[in-house]
């Protein structure tokens, strides 16, 4: 991350600490399985992947591999993309996942504190690359929770993890306090990886995502982040799922240097695009986009997947109780969608009858 991106976060967190002060009908989708809003309609390719008990999340790696949240069997399961079982890691009830350049895999997911009992919300890098991709055998290490302090706050939950071109990246995370202008528990912790003198390399918090209202119902919020999504470019630009009480809950982040200001502005204004509505989501869990940028969205409440360009109109979206049950994650990779049918404990695919 380069030296103006950290300048940003230190100043920010300045300023804060000076200041201290708070600033700042559901349309319904076609439930037939078919592309309501263009010719163009989703065929689901057969089989199912099976075996899974409540998935929250679906990923397609850089090697690629396919990794799965299988949330109720406490593990991640990693399988090559003809869904063929390469192995799996025990992890307390992971949720969402992420990999960086390096192949490390960050996943969301719980750890019990021996000393009393309790139960935290985690986060853990897994060392994909030094176990050969072994995945059983991989490092595992704790970045969440850290401090003592962590270790008071078992109300605090690791919601999401994005990675950036620089293997820096961003920990979503919620909680029921957020009176606290310095420390909300809604926000996004930035993360750099520092590379000491011995060779090794540590992940490093920088701090808060500055700018983010913890409860804010507009624009710039951090109000119950429920997946983090960056771009396979040199951006810092992110896509963020809410489910907090919000009016726009799927929002696009442009991170912004020039002379007069550096930091996040919203790319989409609101009610220019179908994605920038009040209330078009409901209940968003997973975001992805494909190399053109469009925006799939899984709508767990609504149990639909809707798809938008990149000026945030509405294309093919499709859904519906039939079709699935609570969705809450979604991949995209070489055409084809990767969804985390979880009511329905199973991945699910589709591909574009255009790209047949």
């Amino acid at each position: 991350m380069n030296r103006r991106f950290i300048y940003f976060f230190l100043f920010a967190l300045l300023f804060t600490l000076v200041n201290c002060t708070d600033k700042f009908d559901i349309t319904e989708v076609d439930t037939s399985g078919g592309g309501n809003i263009n010719d163009t309609v989703y065929i689901k390719i057969s089989p199912d992947w099976t075996g899974f008990n409540k998935p929250q999340d679906v990923m397609v790696g850089r090697e690629p591999f396919i990794y799965v949240a299988d949330t109720d069997n406490d593990r991640v399961v990693m399988l090559n993309t003809a869904g063929q079982f390469l192995g799996s890691v025990n992890i307390q009830r992971p949720t969402k996942l992420a990999q960086d350049y390096r192949l490390n895999l960050i996943v969301c997911g719980e750890l019990t504190d021996s000393a009393s009992g309790n139960v935290f919300s985690a986060v853990f890098k897994l060392d994909l690359y030094g176990a050969g991709h072994q995945i059983a055998e991989a490092k595992i290490d704790t970045i969440l929770p850290k401090s003592p302090f962590d270790f008071l706050r078992p109300d605090r939950e690791f919601t999401s993890a994005a990675v950036f071109f620089d293997n820096s990246f961003y920990v979503g995370r919620k909680g029921p306090v957020n009176s606290n202008p310095v420390d909300p528990d809604n926000a996004i912790l930035a993360y750099v990886v520092k590379k000491l003198d011995d060779g090794t390399r540590k992940d490093t918090l920088l701090g808060k995502v500055p700018g983010l209202e913890p409860v804010g119902s507009g624009l710039l919020s951090a109000s119950d982040i429920s997946s983090i999504t960056s771009f396979n470019n040199d951006t810092y630009d992110i896509i963020i799922s809410l489910t907090g009480e919000n009016s726009f809950k799927v929002q696009w982040l442009t991170f912004v240097q020039s002379s007069d200001f550096t930091g996040y502005q919203n790319r989409l204004p609101e009610f220019a695009s179908d994605m920038m509505l009040p209330e078009r989501f409901a209940k968003p869990m997973d975001v992805t986009v494909d190399p053109s940028n469009n925006i799939f969205v899984v709508d767990a409440e609504k149990d639909s997947l809707l798809k938008f360009n990149s000026f945030g109109d509405e294309r093919e979206s499709f859904g519906g109780a039939d079709v699935f049950n609570s969705p809450s994650g979604v991949a995209y990779f070489n055409r084809t969608l990767y969804i985390a049918d979880t009511g329905n404990n199973r991945i699910v695919r589709f591909v574009l009858s255009t790209d047949l």
